[in-house]
Parts: C-alpha cells; sequence; structure tokens
C-alpha cells in the first residue's frame, strides 16, 4: 500500500469494504467517522498473514481520515507474553504503520466485561453451569445432530449471580464452573449453543497480575472490546464469519453499548507456507528452526532479518488483494514484489561464493588499477564504488568449466570472458591438485578490452570478480523455501515431514569487494549475478558482516504471467 490517501470520493478502484464504508459515509452513518482496530492476541510473533490485516485495517482508516486503534485480545494467560506484546508493536511499526497513542487491551476492560455478565445473569441471558469440558462437548451435538440443554440452565438469576460472584473470589477450582450464554442449543451454528462466556482460571496475566482467577472468552471480549472503544468497522478474516451472530447477540443483548458492524474478508494463504501460529511455535519449540526470527520462518521478524523491506510486503497485499472468496497465493508472487523493489533500492557490489584463484600472467607483480563501478545501474545518486584489477584475483568456480556443457557461456580452457566493468581475460592453463581437483587458472588480459569491444572480438560472457589482496572473507547463508511441498499443512502426513533439508546453506570464506566491509545490519545488496542480500542484524558485527540471501535474481512468476 502506498502513503497516498485518498478521500471516499476517489474515483480509484475500491474493493468492497471501501465500497461498505463509502456508503455508510454517504448515509452518514457512525455520524462519518471511520475507526477501525488491530487486534492481535500476544500468543506469538506476527507472520505474512497478519500483515494482510495490518494493511487492510490501518490502510482502510487512512484511506478514509479515519483512525486505527491497536489492541491486544489478552484473555488467556496461559499462552502469552510480553515477549510477544513487544514483537508486534516493534513488526507493526516496522511495516510502516503507526496507532499513536491508541494501544488498548482487552484485560483493560475486564471490570467492564464482569459488570456485563452479570447484566446479561440479571435478564436471564447466560447461567454458571457446571457441565465439566468433556461432558459440555458431548451435550453441545453435532453438525447434524441438535445439542441439549445443560441440566444447570434452569438456575436461578439469584443462583447464577451468587455462583459467579464467588467464581470471581476464587472459591471454586480451576473448571468446577463455566458462565454459559442462553441462546439455542438447537441453533445449526456451533458458536451459537450456549457458547462459554467466562471460565475459571488461576493464572498470572502479564498485565493484571494476580486479579482475576476468571478470565473472559475470545468471543465475548472480542465485540464488546470493539463496542468500547466505539469502533465503527470490525474487520477480520473469513473464519470468524460464522461467529459474527454471537459478536452481534451479545451487543443486542446489551443496554447502552455501541453496535460495530463486522466485515469478513478472506485470510491470506500462500503456498509452500504454514500460516498457523500454533505449528510455527512448535516449530520454535522443538528447535527445528533457530527461533521467530529464523530467516526461513513466514514471520514478519524473519522476513525482516532475511532482507525483505516493508514497501515490499504491503505492495504484496496491495496485489493480493481484498476479497470474500479463499485461494491459495503463489509465493511468487511475494517474492516478484520483493525483487521489484530490491531492484530499485539495493546497491550493487561483487561476491563471490565459491572463490577459484585466478593468476592474470601478463599484469605484473604488485599492479593496482583502480575500476569505478556504479552502485547502481539506473540511479546515478547512489554514487559510486572503486574495486582494484591486480594479477590476483577470484571468480566463481561455478563461473569455470574445463569441458563446458551445451550453452555454457562462461570462462573455459582456452576460452575467453569478460571481467564486470573490466578486462577480457583468457585461460590458458588450468592447475590441478594430486586427485585431478582445480586449485587455480593461470589466463591472459587484452589490455585494449577496458570499456570496448574491439572489432571481430566476440565475448559472449561476463562474470564477476574481487581482487584477491584487498577482498575481505565472509559468512553467505543461501536461504530457500523452508518447506519442499507446495502443501505442506494439507499434505498426506505431517507437516513437519516436508521441512526443506536444504532451506540452509552457510558458505564460509567467501570472497567479497572491500565496499562491503563497511555493510551495516539490515544493509540490503544485490550481489551481481548472485541474487539480492542483507547483511544480518543479528550475528553482523563492525567489519564482519554476515550476508543473509533474501531472494535469487530469477522471476519466475513475472514471466508466468506474462
Amino acid at each position: 500500500m502506498n502513503d497516498s490517501t485518498s478521500t471516499p470520493e476517489s474515483s480509484a478502484p475500491s474493493n468492497f469494504i471501501q465500497q461498505i464504508i463509502r456508503e455508510d459515509l454517504k448515509n452518514q452513518k457512525n455520524e462519518g467517522r471511520v475507526l477501525t482496530r488491530f487486534p492481535p492476541e500476544p500468543n506469538g510473533y506476527l507472520h505474512i498473514g497478519h500483515a494482510k490485516s495490518i494493511c487492510i485495517n490501518f490502510g482502510t482508516a487512512r484511506d478514509f481520515s479515519g483512525l486505527c486503534n491497536l489492541r491486544f485480545d489478552d484473555t488467556n494467560p496461559e499462552k502469552e507474553d510480553m515477549e510477544y506484546v513487544d514483537s508486534i508493536k516493534e513488526s507493526i511499526r516496522w511495516l510502516g504503520f503507526d496507532w499513536e497513542d491508541r494501544e488498548y487491551y482487552a484485560s483493560n476492560y475486564f471490570d467492564q466485561l464482569y459488570d456485563f455478565a452479570v447484566e446479561l445473569i440479571k435478564k436471564d441471558k447466560a447461567y454458571v453451569c457446571s457441565l465439566s469440558q468433556e461432558q459440555a462437548r458431548e451435550y453441545r451435538g453435532t453438525l447434524t445432530a441438535p445439542g441439549r440443554n445443560s441440566p444447570d440452565r434452569n438456575r436461578s438469576v439469584e443462583e447464577n449471580l451468587d455462583l459467579f460472584a464467588r467464581m470471581k473470589a476464587g472459591e471454586f477450582d480451576d473448571g468446577a464452573y463455566t458462565l454459559r450464554a442462553k441462546i439455542d442449543m438447537a441453533s445449526p451454528n456451533m458458536n451459537m449453543r450456549d457458547p462459554v462466556l467466562y471460565r475459571i482460571r488461576r493464572l498470572h496475566h502479564h498485565q493484571t497480575g494476580d486479579k482475576w482467577c476468571i478470565y473472559p472468552m475470545y468471543d465475548y471480549t472480542h465485540c464488546i472490546s470493539d463496542a468500547l472503544e466505539n469502533i465503527t468497522h470490525s474487520l477480520c478474516t473469513l473464519e470468524f464469519e460464522d461467529h459474527r451472530p454471537l459478536y452481534d447477540w451479545v451487543l443486542d443483548e446489551l443496554d447502552g453499548v455501541a453496535h460495530p458492524q463486522q466485515i469478513e474478508f478472506a485470510r491470506l494463504n500462500i503456498n509452500y507456507t504454514v500460516m498457523s501460529k500454533r505449528k510455527l511455535k512448535q516449530l520454535v519449540d522443538e528447535k527445528l528452526v533457530t527461533g521467530w526470527d529464523d530467516p526461513r520462518m513466514p514471520t514478519l521478524d524473519g522476513m525482516r532479518r532475511r532482507g525483505y523491506t516493508p514497501a515490499s510486503i504491503r505492495n504484496f497485499c496491495e496485489m493480493v488483494g481484498v476479497t470474500k472468496s479463499n485461494s491459495v497465493v503463489d509465493v511468487g508472487m511475494l517474492e516478484h514484489s520483493l525483487r521489484d523493489d530490491l531492484d530499485k533500492t539495493s546497491p550493487r557490489a561483487m561476491c563471490v561464493l565459491r572463490p577459484l584463484k585466478v593468476v592474470i600472467e601478463n599484469v605484473p607483480e604488485g599492479h593496482k588499477e583502480e575500476m569505478t563501478l556504479p552502485r547502481h545501474p539506473k540511479d546515478e545518486s547512489m554514487g559510486e564504488r572503486k574495486i582494484s584489477f591486480t594479477r590476483t584475483i577470484y571468480i566463481d568456480h561455478n563461473d569455470f568449466e574445463e569441458v563446458p556443457p551445451p550453452g555454457f557461456k562462461r570462462l573455459i580452457a582456452g576460452g575467453e570472458v569478460r571481467l564486470r566493468g573490466c578486462y577480457v581475460i583468457k585461460c590458458e592453463e588450468v592447475i590441478k591438485d594430486a586427485e585431478g581437483n582445480i586449485q587455480e587458472l593461470r589466463c591472459s588480459y587484452d589490455v585494449a578490452t577496458l570499456g570496448a569491444k574491439p572489432e571481430g572480438r566476440k565475448v559472449k560472457g561476463v562474470i564477476h570478480w574481487v581482487p584477491a589482496d584487498e577482498s575481505i572473507d565472509v559468512e553467505v547463508r543461501l536461504y530457500d523455501r523452508l518447506f519442499s511441498h507446495e502443501a505442506p499443512d494439507s499434505a498426506e502426513g505431517d507437516y513437519r515431514d516436508f521441512i526443506n533439508p536444504e532451506s540452509l546453506m552457510v558458505l564460509r570464506g567467501c570472497k567479497a569487494e572491500p565496499s562491503l566491509v563497511n555493510a551495516v545490519a539490515e544493509e540490503r545488496f544485490q550481489f551481481e549475478r548472485e541474487g539480492y542480500f542483507c547483511a544480518d542484524k543479528i550475528d553482523s558485527a563492525p567489519q564482519q558482516p554476515v550476508f543473509n540471501l533474501t531472494v535469487g535474481l530469477r522471476d519466475t512468476w513475472a514471466r508466468k504471467q506474462g
């Protein structure tokens, strides 16, 4: 999403959410206000799926000159932690959005939520139930069979008020009672079959400490939190569509509260990716990845560490669009958006990942000739960089073949190739060890070929290189997709069975041009002919950068679209 602001009267194409809001504004609904919210549960790190919701909620508010709140739906202290709260805030800011002073927690409303529950009891719309979890599941029925009323459903209002107060006071063991809404055990919507509103859980809460031993359920809390904040449009993903009747029921039964409009959109699904926060946590807990910020993870922290830009993620979310139909997006679209942004913003550099020593025999010992190369081929404002042409250089092992395959356009025995931004060299001799492994090449160069194409000379290949004496040793981490299966979640077997064993390859002793010695954490480059790389934000040290492969140069998705 771009950072420009459009008005409700904009003639630009709009999605169905914007169409609803335009109609609301036309009819002066909500007094012309637009107030949305992004409501993460602080039980894990945000991932690329959350980025779509962030862009929709914050972007919709921005487009209509409204506001967007950040609210943590923190109703389950068993799985929540301040680590997650802090990471969520950092990720949203990194993505380019700001909630200003509107940071809220569902736990801010625990007193009011309790009072509203008392109101429902007094209206005979809620009751205290003693069924265990297993019994309640049995009484609930199935998709084809109605549920049965709890034996406690007809308790008197007075008895329910007394039991609920004693639940709050901590008189009962965990799980002994729940508070349930009294709706309809025969409803075809399972969410309306007397859902639980409160349960007893003696847990320390990261915001309220040990004040409470009863905690409200998400569905009950969420709609009331929206109402208390005067949210106008509660935007959420399609899995909450079946929960909307309960959302509306709770607010309709309470006196004097606002009634936001819940609108559902399709969640983001990407192939070769797992989006379940529970499964991502499992990968972390079982040490199948190095952490939530592992560059192979679809978390925003992981993507940031790998080298993704906020603009590329926002643009991707805009490309995906806002629809009511679930679908699976090709991960190639995400990579296309990334390449498109990196191509424009990344300075160029040369790094030899698999060094092969080359001695240019007609270059004198100690000779040093300074070459000037642009830092970006299309953006002169990025300036230039200097690289010394010397007698000994490094090229990549993959750029030489003694017996070349068909179509090979790089250096071969007796053949010529151009060094990027430099001279044409010719391979005169191949030096091998006792086992026949290539150790170095002896070459010559043509002094007349600097920046020129002599008549009759056709050199098809151009390869990258670095001077041996001035190059720096760097560690490079080559990342690939974490899963080898297109649909690891729905494939037969455990999703962990499809972890790609080649998703990380660490190369040490790579040779980089000297300008890269000053690379700072999260600085991005295009390593010419290799791909886009980012200096690792954790493991890079001053003058000792570690580079992560962000994405390769080939854009197969864009070619498919063409």
